[in-house]
């Protein structure tokens, strides 16, 4: 068996694995996380959606101004309060892993449109793809989408995935942290990735073939006690 199918089948088996793990927890249960995270949301979503626009002649949208949106919206939410009351609704015959697949389930099912997080009126805009667009985006709200440089007309290649990179923090606190990354099927049909970890305006998804996608969702590792590692 050649590499390819091998991985083809490794994540067929874990998309079907979660499938099965989400289907364990009891309808009400489920509609009731559903309620608590679209609760969250509304939280979220209170001041949004932020106007965003292109600078200079760039056709790129300005990709501080988003980060800044993003983050602002996340800090609306009380995280350690909203892991608690998710935690109350875990049944007992229900493992933790398998409740964080509902959880995570339900969280990019009720992820924000980027329409309602951001207000663009130039659809020939491009969505930047910077880190935070890349860690809040649900798994296939980008796929496919032409990437486009900074500075060039025309497209290096279509969007085909995120994947996330470790990396060292400073000699003094010791810690690592994970970057967001993309990879592109380019028009010679090869898988890259870009060369440089730190996005932040360098590549773009035209705003108007996503803005009504879902695009804002909230990692499950952004709850103490549920998100896993």
């Amino acid at each position: 068996m050649s590499s390819l199918p091998r991985v083809c089948f490794a994540i067929f088996l874990l998309v079907g694995l979660t499938a099965i793990a989400v289907s364990q927890i009891p309808k009400e249960t489920a509609d009731k996380i559903d309620t608590t995270v679209a609760l969250a949301y509304q939280v979220a979503a209170a001041k949004l959606p932020c106007k965003v626009s292109t600078s200079g002649r760039s056709r790129m949208l300005d990709w501080k101004n988003i980060d800044k949106c993003m983050a602002q919206a996340r800090l609306r939410v009380n995280w350690e309060e909203l892991a608690s009351q998710l935690k109350q609704l875990r049944p007992a015959n229900i493992s933790e892993g398998d409740f964080a697949s509902a959880v995570e389930n339900s969280l990019s099912r009720q992820a924000l449109p980027y329409n309602k997080v951001f207000r663009v009126k130039n659809a020939e805009a491009l969505l930047p793809l910077t880190n935070s667009i890349l860690k809040y985006a649900p798994e296939k709200a980008l796929m496919d989408q032409p990437v486009f440089p900074q500075k060039g007309k025309q497209p290096i290649g279509v969007f085909a995935g995120v994947f996330f990179y470790e990396r060292a923090g400073a000699l003094a606190t010791g810690n690592n942290y994970k970057l967001a990354l993309f990879q592109y099927i380019d028009t010679q049909g090869k898988m890259q990735t870009p060369a440089d970890k730190l996005l932040l305006d360098s590549y773009g998804v035209p705003w108007g073939k996503i803005e009504a996608q879902p695009g804002f969702r909230f990692p499950v590792d952004m709850l103490p006690g549920i998100g896993r590692k």
